[in-house]
């Protein structure tokens, strides 16, 4: 260990010096053969490197002629000092032999915490860190009595059983903390609990008013037809289409069906109406999921989406016709418009029947809106064929396979109007509703027998 590194009151004198490292002598040791001086340490470490000469005059030295300068040491020891801390503060000078004294109580001195909890503090600071600070401190429990560290003291104070608490639901209630979850799950109003019917969670003093006006609750059909598993939210839904016992209008009543029954008549009586109603000149077609068919025919690269009705009979014995749709139009209208046409299908009373087709043909889109609410405002066009328009010639036999095979055949081309409706106008009133359209064709035969 080199010389000393001290405040000295005065600066020592030069023979104090040790020539190796420069510094007031720590522990000094005299060459006896030419008197020369040094710290112990400095001229160990010199004469480790195997040089075995005097540092200062290079003479032959012997360990032998090497010992303490005891005197030399006293009066380096009586020399005045400041503390090794006064620029930090402290105030006291004494002898350099004091300085390891005045440590052991010096305020401004960096002792380690007595408790061992590895902290490194200045001495004055010490009495705070011991009772304010320090981890493993002892302190009691003003609640529950039990000792701890203060590092367990730390997390225990936010577990204490015995300490009051307020209910974390922010109802008012205060207890101490060992009931706490008891009261969270029996006893307070503002507790959150599943509603029975849609499992969601809800305050306790509110549930009761949810589980009135739930729509998962369960309900019982008012036509009392006792079909199971009706909730609040699927009874308007059953009463207009699920319920057996619910009176509903045909829905044909457009093509004047005046028929009331009950659904579970429904199938009946459609298929009573449909009979008739595609052997007396009219078409009723329900065309439904319009806006995913809508959304078939744009999505297409190539050609457009065509759809066709259930062909129908101008009159009993008559003309065999049918009606086709483009959703997203055809021709002039397509991409903006829908488009309906009717053409001539091989029928089986054709070689009785005058070619060619000679009656007017009508084409409506029915508006859906309620009439008690509003008056309907069906779209209607209508034509007179032209007997030169070979649309309505009479077709071959086998025509209709050839169409619906992509080979063209003029006398299966249809006729009628690329531009019916834009989609802008189809949005105007109820035409479309509940994704559904009804399109209506007419076949005049009443009109041509009064103009024969």
């Amino acid at each position: 260990m080199p010389g000393l590194d001290l405040k000295f009151l005065e600066r020592p004198r030069r023979s104090f010096y040790c020539p190796l490292c420069e510094k007031p002598m720590r522990d000094p040791v005299q060459v006896s053969t030419c008197g020369h001086r040094f710290c112990d340490t400095c001229l160990q470490e010199y004469l480790s490197e195997g040089v075995f000469k005097c540092p200062e005059d290079q003479l032959p030295l012997d360990y032998a002629k090497i010992f303490p300068d005891v005197k030399l040491e006293q009066q380096i020891l009586s020399l005045p000092i400041r503390c090794i801390h006064s620029e930090e503060g402290c105030r006291w000078t004494a002898q350099n032999k004091l300085l390891q004294a005045h440590l052991s109580v010096c305020e401004f001195n960096v002792v380690s915490c007595p408790n061992r909890c590895s902290v490194k503090l200045l001495r004055r600071d010490l009495p705070e860190h011991l009772q304010h600070d320090c981890a493993k401190r002892k302190l009691q429990c003003d609640h529950c009595g039990d000792e701890f560290t203060g590092e367990a003291y730390e997390s225990h104070q936010s577990v204490c059983p015995e300490e009051s608490v307020y209910c974390e639901n922010k109802c008012g209630a205060r207890m101490v903390r060992r009931l706490l979850a008891q009261h969270s799950v029996s006893e307070c109003p503002k507790r959150k609990l599943p509603c029975r019917y849609c499992r969601k969670e809800f305050l306790y003093d509110t549930i009761q008013h949810h589980q009135q006006q739930c729509p998962r609750f369960p309900m019982q059909c008012p036509n009392r037809c006792g079909t199971p598993g009706i909730t609040r939210e699927t009874l308007m839904a059953h009463v207009k289409e699920g319920c057996s016992t619910a009176v509903v209008l045909c829905p044909f009543k457009e093509a004047g069906c005046k028929h009331r029954q009950s659904i579970i008549t429904f199938s009946f009586m459609t298929s009573f109406c449909l009979f008739h109603s595609y052997r007396d000149g009219t078409l009723l077609w329900k065309l439904t999921d319009f806006s995913q068919r809508l959304q078939e025919a744009n999505s297409r690269t190539s050609g457009s989406l065509e759809l066709f009705s259930p062909a129908f009979y101008s009159h009993n014995y008559g003309y065999h016709l049918q009606v086709s749709a483009f959703p997203n139009g055809n021709g002039s209208g397509e991409g903006s418009h829908l488009s309906i046409y009717i053409r001539v299908l091989p029928g089986e009373y054709d070689g009785l029947l005058e070619w060619p087709f000679p009656y007017r043909v009508s084409f409506s889109l029915l508006d859906q809106s309620d009439p008690a609410l509003t008056k309907p405002q069906h779209v209607t066009e209508t034509f007179s064929p032209d007997p030169t328009w070979k649309n309505f010639q009479r077709p071959r036999p086998g025509a209709l396979g050839s169409v619906r095979e992509g080979c063209l055949d003029e006398s299966m081309l249809g006729f009628g109007y690329p531009k019916f409706i834009s989609h802008e106008e189809m949005k105007k009133r109820n035409y479309i509703r509940g994704n559904t359209i009804f399109i209506k064709a007419s076949i005049d035969v009443v009109q041509k027998i009064l103009n024969s």
